[in-house]
């Protein structure tokens, strides 16, 4: 039997009015997309923009939304930091701990994660079991047990109090694992096969393509590290070693009556933290979103 084929194969293209329908969404649908967002970001942005109005407003003024143009203080800040110099002294402890823990972290959890998610092991499971269940203990079921043993090794007021029980994270390690899944095993094979060892491979090529995941996990950590309240508080007693977060409770507690002073203060410990959340906000997304889909 002969088949005839015709001898127009070209696809038909559908009418103009209906090849364009759906590619393009209307503009009174994005112009509500837009104000939406917009409307969200100032409904966030709010406390801060609050606190930067009451900042700048002069101590007898009465708190304003909106602050009064010609009657502006942006000489707040500075003397903040000129009366009490003792804030700076703060955020240099908060950016050293902040900083050390998140070193330490990134360490531990890179060296965990690789053991957890390439070896295979006596005990693996149990231990990747143990690992998640810390994250389902609550801080405050650890924090007296901490406390006896910080104060056993003599390390109140000291920055390895506030550093060394931070060292390790059961979430920085199964971040890690879950993102050193998403490697191809084939590279490590290939390196095998070039001579390196399990260390060379881990400093050389798994660390290095694991960037997004590490500056999470650093942005993740310093934050929280950043903005740690009881643990400074329970361990500190001399004010040239408090952090931030409890030096301004202190200095607000001073300032109980001076909205403008008390605000400005909480804007210079706040600025770092912004700064570094805006850095790292693409790596934050990105490296919290890269492994969710391998087990």
């Amino acid at each position: 039997m002969t088949i005839t084929l015709p001898l127009n194969t070209t696809r038909s293209r559908p009418p103009a009015h209906v090849e364009g329908k759906g590619l393009h969404r209307p503009v009174w649908r994005t112009a509500l997309y837009y104000a939406l967002l917009i409307g969200m970001a100032i409904l966030l942005l709010f406390p801060l923009l609050f606190s930067f109005s009451l900042a700048v407003q002069g101590p007898t003024v009465a708190p304003k939304l909106v602050p009064d143009l010609t009657r502006m203080d942006l000489g707040i800040f500075a003397n903040v930091i000129q009366q009490r110099p003792i804030v700076l002294r703060w955020i240099f402890n908060s950016f050293l701990v902040s900083s050390a823990v998140t070193l330490g972290v990134l360490v531990t959890s890179s060296l965990a994660a690789y053991a957890l998610s390439g070896w295979n092991f006596p005990g693996k499971a149990l231990l990747l079991f143990f690992t998640l269940g810390t994250l389902m203990i609550p801080f405050e079921a650890t924090l007296i047990p901490n406390y006896l043993t910080i104060s056993a090794w003599q390390w109140k007021d000291t920055f390895q109090g506030l550093i060394v029980p931070f060292l390790a994270s059961g979430f920085g390690i199964f971040l890690m694992r879950q993102y050193f899944l998403t490697i191809p095993k084939d590279l490590y094979e290939a390196a095998v096969v070039d001579g390196a060892s399990r260390l060379r491979y881990l400093r050389s090529i798994l660390l290095p393509l694991s960037r997004p995941a590490l500056a999470t996990l650093a942005v993740y950590t310093f934050l929280s590290t950043w903005n740690q309240y009881y643990w400074p508080l329970l361990i500190t007693n001399a004010d040239e070693m408090r952090t931030t977060q409890v030096g301004i409770t202190i200095f607000r507690d001073f300032e109980v009556q001076v909205f403008n002073t008390q605000m400005a203060a909480t804007l210079i410990v706040l600025l770092p933290t912004l700064l570094l959340l805006v850095v790292g906000q693409r790596q934050l997304i990105r490296g919290l979103t890269s492994g969710a889909l391998k087990g």
